[in-house]
């Protein structure tokens, strides 16, 4: 379990991952506030509980991705792969927006996770989401 905060909203969260699928896939859940701060009306853009499921796709030599999020009815179709110490997800969201969900800075016990959605203009990455993960026992 990794608690997580988002920097611009400084949201203490909570992401699990595990392996699933007799170890064919890898798993995470998201939980943003964390379960002990949640409370009933939570604005949609600020409740995360969502989950991911990463498959590797040895046809493509990658992880196939989606990530779903019921409260907002958000929905990601990603491609992923390590781009030297990286790994790199490269994808839409349901509406055909590109994004692009960066894991760097990954250590054994912590990791820095961005979101980033491309602007209409074509050039322009917008930062999504921003989380600094760290390993709890």
């Amino acid at each position: 379990s990794f608690p997580t905060r988002r920097s611009s909203d400084l949201f203490k969260g909570e992401a699990h991952f595990f392996r699933a699928l007799e170890g064919r896939a890898v798993q995470d859940v998201w939980i943003m506030p964390a379960r002990g701060t949640r409370h009933a009306g939570l604005a949609a853009e600020n409740n995360m509980y969502g989950t991911t499921l990463r498959v590797w796709d040895s046809a493509i030599a990658a992880w196939r991705v989606i990530y779903i999020n019921p409260v907002t009815g958000q929905r990601d179709e990603l491609i992923g792969r390590r781009v030297g110490d990286d790994i790199v997800q490269i994808g839409t969201h349901r509406d055909g927006t590109p994004i692009r969900w960066n894991f760097t800075q990954i250590t054994p016990d912590s990791f820095r996770w961005t979101g980033e959605a491309l602007e209409p203009d074509g050039a322009t990455w917008r930062l999504e989401g921003e989380f600094y993960a760290h390993r709890t026992r």
